[in-house]
Parts: structure tokens; C-alpha cells; sequence
């Protein structure tokens, strides 16, 4: 299995005949996304990349089913979009756009929880890498060839960070079920928390490699537990696996998994 993502997924691109949107719709379906649509207003009617293209996510919807939206957008309109596919009923948006207004992104946080539990849209990003589940579908701007199939999740603000572990890992034979960049905004859709708990639910996944930021500029006057040595002995305590620095994610996943544990095991950096 995987979480959030697989081949069945019917995938619609907001922004999808720029420049941008084609051509990482091209590697998604290279991939074997099953990308059905796409929404550019004014160009409704229109076929590109095979596929049809609609004035709205809602039309989008109706005529083929679709399920997930990727946000290729300028900053500016990308609270908008992200309301529409929440509005049209998509239940997964992965927004790759940077630089949106902080402000924008609270109007959207509060926008979606008006929505009840078990309808309210999952959101991912923005300014993320996107969602990646290993030889299934790709939702995003990461380079599929680096995921090996695997029992290990990863999770990361960090794009780059998911990249190094992924491909540290297939080096040493270690596979990927679901990548997860969450975006590193201070006011993102999803947490490193309510992807772990996506993670604890999937029978695949054995273990979760999990990067962020450890330390800060404020941590020499601050209170125990703000320097990343302190974060570390934390995280150690709670019976987390920690990789002493970036270049040993992969050897460091590899040997908690080698280790066999009698409960899932968290890897963080």
C-alpha cells in the first residue's frame, strides 16, 4: 500500500498548460500518474497533453471523477485555487507554489476547516516538493528515478533533505512506500504529525524517516531543548533513531531496520 497516493488516483493539475504545469505533468505521466484533466480558465474545451482541460475545478470534477489536484499557479491566485478544489470536492491538493502570502494561507486554513472531517480536503504544501509513492504516481516536482519501492516513509519540509534520503537509501537497497514534502512555510496544509499518523495506519510501512530543521539562531538564550544536540537527546529518549548528519540518513535507516525492532521505528534528522 502507500497513503495518500497511488496509481488509481485520478489526478487533475490546476495551472496545467503553463509552462510549469506541462512539464511536470509530462514527468507525472511518465511516470504513471493517472493525470485525467487539467483547469487553465479561458482555455476550457481545449486538449493538451491528451488530456482535456476545463475552466474550473468543478467541471473537472464532474467529467472525470478526479479525486487530487496539483497547484502549479502564480502565488497570488493560489488561495483561490486551493479554496475552488476544496469547493469541487477534491480530497488531496499538493501546492507546489512558493512565496504565498502567509495571510493567504490563514484564510485558506480557515476555509477548509468549515468543512466536517470526513469531507475536508487534505492539503499538502505550499511551497513543498510534493507527494511521491513509489512506482505508483508521482504528484510534484521531485525526480521519480531516485524512489525505490520500499517498506520506509519519508517525511521532510525540506524537498532537497527528501531527495538525499531517498536516493542515500535506494543506494543501499532500502525502498520508499510514500515521500511526503510537507513545505517549509510557516503556515503549511498538513504536519509532520498527521502524516505519521497516515504512516502508523499503512501495513507497508515499517518505518518513517522523518528530516527537519533541528536548531535555531534563538537557541543560545533559550531554555533546555531548543539547540539540535538537545532535540537530539530528546528524541533519543523517546526511543527515536537518530542520523548523526544529513550524508548518514540512508546507512542510518538501513541499520534501524536491520535491527529488526518489535515496535515501528522513527528515524529523524
Amino acid at each position: 500500500m502507500s497513503i495518500l497516493l497511488d496509481e488509481t488516483t485520478r489526478v487533475v493539475i490546476q495551472g496545467f498548460t503553463g509552462d510549469k504545469g506541462t512539464f511536470h505533468a509530462k514527468e507525472m505521466i511518465a511516470y504513471g500518474t493517472n493525470v485525467v484533466g487539467g483547469v487553465t480558465p479561458g482555455k476550457g474545451g481545449a486538449a493538451h497533453l491528451g488530456r482535456p482541460v476545463f475552466n474550473t475545478v468543478k467541471a473537472a470534477v464532474a467529467a472525470t471523477e478526479a479525486t487530487a489536484s496539483l497547484v502549479l499557479v502564480p502565488a497570488p491566485f493560489c488561495a483561490d485555487a486551493i479554496m475552488e478544489a476544496a469547493d469541487a470536492g477534491i480530497r488531496l491538493v499538493v501546492t507546489i507554489t512558493d512565496g504565498v502570502p502567509a495571510q493567504d494561507m490563514m484564510t485558506v486554513k480557515r476555509y477548509l476547516w468549515r468543512y466536517a472531517k470526513e469531507r475536508r480536503t487534505c492539503l499538502i504544501g505550499p511551497n513543498c516538493a510534493g507527494v511521491v509513492s513509489s512506482g505508483k504516481a508521482m504528484m510534484g516536482i521531485m525526480p521519480g528515478h531516485i524512489y525505490l519501492r520500499g517498506a520506509v516513509g519519508v517525511v521532510t519540509r525540506s524537498g532537497t533533505l527528501g531527495y538525499e534520503a531517498a536516493s542515500q537509501m535506494k543506494a543501499l537497497g532500502v525502498g520508499v512506500t510514500t515521500s511526503v514534502g510537507i513545505g517549509g512555510d510557516p503556515i503549511n496544509g498538513s504536519s509532520f504529525v498527521d502524516m505519521l499518523a497516515l504512516f502508523e495506519a499503512d501495513p507497508e510501512t515499517d518505518a518513517v524517516m522523518m528530516s527537519r530543521r533541528m536548531g535555531h539562531a534563538g537557541a543560545i538564550i533559550s531554555a533546555f531543548g531548543d539547540t539540535a544536540a538537545e532535540k537530539a537527546e530528546i528524541m533519543r529518549s523517546a526511543g527515536l533513531t537518530v542520523a548523526p548528519s544529513p550524508a548518514e540518513l540512508g546507512s542510518t535507516v538501513a541499520q534501524a531496520l536491520a535491527g529488526r525492532p518489535t515496535r515501528r521505528v522513527l528515524v529523524s534528522r
